[in-house]
């Protein structure tokens, strides 16, 4: 179903990578209850690109990149059962090789 969202602009759709971490004694602790930290995904779409003084600017990213980006940045949405995110291209803090 996420080949249905094409995201506008410099809009880039992000699947969210889910780790759950487990302590040595066995007790799982949600993705959630880490610390403030980038978080990783990886891009699903990616928009044409946006226009700065009449020039059109391309997202740096494409399909299938692996990516870090800011806790907080993007808009969350669900496609299915996975978390997804929808973030600017500017929200992108590396790429991950």
């Amino acid at each position: 179903m996420a080949n249905k969202i094409k995201p506008l602009g410099d809009n880039i759709l992000v699947e969210l990578k889910q780790e759950d971490k487990v302590t040595e004694s066995g007790i799982v602790l949600p993705d959630t209850a880490s610390e403030d930290k980038p978080q990783e995904g990886i891009v699903v779409a990616v928009g044409p690109g946006k226009f700065d003084d009449g020039v059109k600017i391309k997202p740096e990213v494409k399909k299938g990149d692996k990516i870090i980006f800011a806790k907080y940045s993007g808009t969350e949405i669900n496609i299915g059962k996975k978390e997804h995110l929808i973030l600017k291209n500017e929200d992108i803090l590396a790429v991950i090789e």
